[in-house]
């Protein structure tokens, strides 16, 4: 679909991305309405994060913030802290070779599909996404993330403990953005599976980005090549280069279409009713300290986050809510803080931690936009990937990921937790 001479889709940012916790709800918009009922409960920014649900697994916080601080602060002695990671670090790192045994042993026991309506009493629906399984409980919404990888708009692999890396890296990001924005989350009672409550879903995804950068047809960089200069509302200079740092971090949202993101300006938000000036403003505020907020911590571990996106809903109290995943690498761009300088200024282009490399095998392989069977990803291309994204989970909290091998069948053991966490809550 084209807009302005525009190419809408944005695989090269939103492949990455997950829209399934509000397509639930999307079908049945029209920019005039008010959302339907998605999440309702507001968890307090002033408490310990999802602490009224007992059966929620502990998870590590990151220090570096007080939870009530200003996301201004200063920053002063976070230099003397940072990391300084290289490609070496994913390559011949000692905790590599201690995971990649259990990686190569679970290519077989992944986490494909789910059909909980089977084997968990009172659920009412799924919702099948990219990524994610979506099950209808009620007053509740339980969100299996499984190990499906998806690119070019279609399902290429499954990744050993992909599931479990995304859903513990949202869950850790949710923790510790509290001080800019409450979120839906009331437990996670597996690794595998978040419950939240529902709420009225915008239909508008939040893309912020502090980098020209990309090589599909619809990234920034491409648009910019073609001589866009005001993208989304944003006023872009002339002379910019790929991979060059923004002067300044710029929101540029997405409503969605039938299949695609399409582009979209602040006014034409609020004109067309999708949401208030007042609701997007603060939506706004919110994106773009996540996103700053999320920058920094990168930026203390050796990386750099590069783009990424949020979606928000709107409790029944009107308080507006962060929802769906947040600074995961399949919604977000990660590089290698290190060595970006040095590459930039040679052209070169940044040392990144992301599928990006099996997604290039794919497009060497085959067309994976037309070609109606894809080949199969190479075993040792799907154990580099999901080492990956461990590395990244582990680089920015600073702590193991437990992925310890298991002969039970995930599917047994996410019906089994998610069964006794819904009954738990039945009798609050």
């Amino acid at each position: 679909m084209l807009k302005d001479g525009i190419e809408v889709t944005d695989l090269d940012l939103r492949e990455n991305a997950e829209v399934e916790m509000a397509q639930c709800v999307r079908s049945t918009l029209t920019p005039s309405r008010t959302p339907q009922s998605f999440f309702t409960r507001t968890v307090s920014a002033k408490t310990q994060a999802f602490a009224s649900v007992s059966f929620l697994r502990t998870l590590p916080e990151f220090k570096g913030y007080p939870k009530q601080c200003s996301v201004v602060m200063s920053c002063q002695g976070n230099a003397q802290r940072q990391q300084q990671l290289s490609l070496d670090d994913l390559v011949t790192s000692n905790r590599k070779g201690e995971v990649l045994g259990t990686i190569q042993d679970s290519l077989s026991n992944c986490l494909s599909d789910t059909n909980l309506l089977e084997t968990v009493p009172g659920l009412k629906s799924r919702i099948k996404g990219k990524v994610r399984d979506i099950y209808d409980a009620g007053d509740y919404l339980v969100l299996i993330t499984t190990d499906r990888l998806s690119a070019f708009d279609r399902n290429l692999a499954s990744i050993p403990f992909k599931g479990q890396v995304l859903n513990e890296t949202s869950l850790w990001w949710f923790n510790n953005t509290q001080h800019i924005t409450p979120n839906a989350i009331v437990s996670s009672p597996d690794r595998n599976v978040v419950i939240a409550k529902k709420c009225s879903v915008f239909p508008i995804e939040f893309v912020v980005r502090g980098y020209v950068t990309g090589s599909t047809d619809t990234s920034l960089w491409t648009v910019y090549k073609k001589g866009v200069r005001n993208y989304c509302g944003n006023a872009l200079s002339d002379g910019l280069v790929k991979n060059q740092k923004l002067p300044a971090n710029i929101l540029t949202p997405t409503t969605k279409a039938e299949d695609h993101d399409v582009p979209i300006s602040p006014t034409e938000i609020v004109e067309g009713g999708f949401m208030t000036q007042a609701e997007f403003d603060e939506a706004s505020m919110k994106a773009l300290s996540l996103f700053e907020f999320g920058q920094r911590v990168a930026k203390e571990h050796g990386l750099i986050l590069v783009d990424t996106k949020y979606e928000f809903g709107k409790s029944s109290d009107g308080s507006i809510l962060l929802i769906d995943e947040i600074h995961t690498p399949d919604s977000s761009r990660y590089w290698l803080a290190g060595s970006y300088e040095e590459r930039f200024r040679k052209g070169l282009e940044p040392e990144n931690v992301d599928k990006e490399f099996l997604r290039l095998w794919f497009k060497e392989n085959c067309n994976p936009y037309e070609d109606e069977v894809l080949p199969a990803a190479p075993a040792e291309l799907v154990t580099e990937l999901a080492w990956r994204y461990i590395f990244l989970y582990e680089t920015i909290t600073g702590s193991r990921i437990d992925i310890l091998p298991t002969q039970e069948p995930i599917h047994d053991r996410i019906s089994r937790n998610t069964s006794q966490a819904l009954s738990s809550l039945r009798q609050l």
